[in-house]
């Protein structure tokens, strides 16, 4: 099984923490919005009480897993189509 759709999505994480750390998001508008786990935090807590680097790596997990997800369910339906032809 090929992880390319995991990589990429692993990646997309990074450059979005990275864009967060480097300032140039100072009101976290662009975290906020493809943050998975920031999304469930600021139901529970008050996003300020959070660690900031907690954050960056559940995001980071996150989309690896959704990544991972995705590639799981390409290499399923390769193995579909090579059986059914």
């Amino acid at each position: 099984m090929r992880y390319t759709v995991t990589i990429i999505a692993t990646l997309i994480a990074v450059a979005i923490c990275a864009f967060n750390y480097t300032g140039y998001d100072p009101h976290n508008m662009v975290f906020f919005m493809l943050s998975i786990p920031a999304w469930f935090t600021d139901f529970f807590v008050d996003i300020h009480e959070v660690s900031v680097l907690l954050m960056y790596a559940l995001t980071i997990i996150s989309w690896a897993v959704i990544g991972y997800i995705t590639d799981v369910l390409i290499a399923r339906d390769r193995r579909r189509s090579r059986s059914a032809a």
